[in-house]
């Protein structure tokens, strides 16, 4: 029955990164056409997420946590709009280095990592339930 506990342990820190993650896809995806405001600014830049192992001491077992949130650090677009008042002197404004298909795969990943640590709890929720059904005598 402890191990059980530990899976459900487990299961809930990865849903709860993979949480950290969609929104963090969700705000790049939301600044993906941010522009900067003034000749020289800097758009949006991409943010992502990076995790690590650490033991959980409460139950002696490895679980996944964000390990930080930083920028990406690729190189801003451009994009020929004259008319801007971002534009440089060439008529170029920077844009966001948001690929938005990239996050639309990244978000596709996160939510099957999601959904597969809910079902192991589904799983282990089952599992309990059988237990306490037969020490029941049910």
């Amino acid at each position: 029955m402890d191990d059980i506990i530990k899976t459900i342990r487990i299961s809930s820190a990865g849903m709860r990164v993979q949480g950290t993650r969609l929104r963090v896809i969700s705000q790049n995806i939301a600044n993906a056409d941010s522009l900067p405001q003034r000749p020289g600014d800097d758009p949006y830049r991409r943010k992502l997420v990076t995790f690590k192992n650490e033991l959980d001491k409460s139950v002696g077992v490895d679980t996944v946590h964000v390990n930080r949130l930083h920028k990406d650090m690729s190189d801003f677009g451009n994009k020929y709009d004259p008319s801007h008042p971002a534009a440089d002197k060439d008529g170029y404004v920077k844009t966001p280095n948001v690929n938005t298909m990239i996050e639309m795969m990244d978000m596709r990943e996160a939510q099957r990592s999601y959904e597969a640590n809910l079902n192991l709890i589904k799983s282990s929720k089952t599992m309990l339930n059988s237990v306490i059904d037969v020490l029941r005598g049910n």
